[in-house]
């Protein structure tokens, strides 16, 4: 398939959506199981318009889907906007943090027990398919700044840390693969560098650095009132783009350098707006600036220069800007890297996902919640439903990616794709069909309960 048969089928995929999206709406399924029917459609296993290798397009594609990672992480950031300490973080740091640990530990003995895969092999899949996806999970998660529920805050600050503090055990399975054994030189170094120093070290960076431009983009929109004139698009993309560099710069882990970013810029909103519940992007809703048409002459705000000139509407215009940039170029990237994924299970399908699947989202991971979890911070309905839903998805392609262009053996390539791709396939089809259905049922339990 080349490249203008590519744009064309793209092309046809994004208008049907497009003109469909009232009817989409009403269907009890998620959009990315629809893009991953369209991959599978033109795949091997439909009319075979395209067929390719996933070795074939590692490279490239460690790029793509590291850009899809960087934004969502850095938009998810910007969502979360209650304080650190509050309550409904507790949840997130147990998810991100023991959960995860839990998880990777019952892959990897399934995948050395039971399927004969070498330790490092097994450890490195593990590492994988752990971390749920701030992608494709943005349905369960935080929408609204104002939203504290403990379940959705909990999965959504999960999947901004996990993408990162999974890094380090992708990492340690390729070392562990390279090296053969356990030996206490490089487990030591690794613990060091990639876990006790990499993890903290990216996190107070981005947030620092995530703060300290906010305050300063703000300050300055404020005092100059060019508020609509502002490229706040732009603005958020240096920020990622500055984060995420410093941090590798650093040694640190550039993912969790993003997302503590997003945290840090929405610290300096809260900062701007004195600390108000009323998020400042709600404020300016009836008039927030777009480009027009050309890209060169904004809309003027409906606000006196008075208003212009205070931080708050400053504050709110940023945050509005970059939220709807960011979902924007999130869900673009989106529908790309699913429908590539439905191509590329066409080829690489592995049977053994199937047990391997359902044994993580039926088992490992709900046990791992429902034993970890204290019911302080979640109650039992809510463990089982963030038990369910450790969805994966474009997360788990970049650390496939990664892990194929960093030194596996041709065999050992194989199998972990196959198995990689089937994990995550089946999981946008099992969480796509649950998730509405799931997520109605828990709102309607929760106003009962109210």
């Amino acid at each position: 398939m080349n490249f203008l048969e590519w744009m064309a089928v793209l092309g046809v995929l994004l208008l049907i959506l497009a003109l469909a999206s009232a009817f989409l709406r009403w269907l009890p399924i998620t959009t990315s199981l629809i893009y991953l029917g369209f991959g599978v459609l033109i795949g091997q296993l439909g009319i075979g318009l395209w067929e390719m290798e996933f070795l074939h397009i590692a490279g490239w594609m460690e790029h793509l889907t590291e850009v899809a990672v960087l934004v969502s992480l850095f938009v998810s950031g910007l969502k979360l906007r209650m304080p650190l300490r509050h309550p409904a973080w507790k949840s997130a740091y147990v998810l991100a943090g023991p959960v995860m640990l839990a998880c990777i530990g019952g892959v990897t003995l399934l995948c050395h027990y039971v399927f004969g895969l070498s330790w490092g092999v097994a450890v490195l899949i593990g590492a994988i398919l752990a971390p749920t996806d701030p992608v494709l999970a943005s349905l369960v998660q935080v929408n609204d700044a104002r939203d504290s529920d403990r379940l959705r805050y909990g999965l959504s600050g999960e999947a901004g840390f996990n993408d990162g503090t999974a890094f380090p055990f992708v990492v340690f399975g390729l070392m562990l693969i390279a090296q053969g054994q356990l030996e206490a030189d490089w487990v030591g170094e690794w613990a060091l560098h990639r876990l006790l120093w990499a993890v903290p070290a990216g996190l107070l960076i981005g947030f620092l650095l995530g703060k300290l431009v906010g305050r300063v983009a703000i300050y300055l929109r404020a005092r100059h009132t060019d508020t609509a004139m502002s490229p706040n698009d732009s603005l958020a993309l240096a920020l990622i783009a500055l984060a995420y560099v410093g941090a590798e710069l650093a040694g640190a882990w550039g993912f969790l350098a993003v997302f503590a970013a997003g945290l840090g810029l929405r610290h300096a909103e809260i900062a701007a707006a004195d600390d108000s519940a009323t998020p400042s992007e709600e404020l300016i809703n009836d008039a927030v600036p777009h480009l027009a048409e050309g890209g060169l002459a904004p809309r003027a705000l409906s606000l006196d220069d008075r208003q212009l000139g205070q931080p708050r509407v400053a504050a709110g215009v940023l945050m509005g800007d970059v939220l709807a940039f960011g979902g924007q170029l999130e869900r673009s990237l989106e529908v790309l890297l699913v429908t590539m994924l439905g191509v590329l299970v066409s080829v690489h399908w592995d049977w053994r996902a199937v047990p391997l699947g359902l044994a993580l989202f039926l088992l490992i991971r709900p046990l791992s919640v429902m034993l970890l979890m204290p019911r302080r911070y979640l109650d039992r309905a809510q463990s089982l439903t963030a038990g369910w839903f450790g969805i994966g998805g474009i997360g788990s392609l970049y650390y496939l990616s990664y892990a194929v262009t960093h030194g596996l053996l041709p065999d050992e390539a194989h199998t972990i794709i196959g198995l990689v791709l089937s994990v995550v396939a089946l999981s946008i089809v099992l969480h796509g069909l649950s998730t509405q259905p799931l997520l109605r049922r828990y709102e309607r339990s929760r106003g009962a309960a109210d």
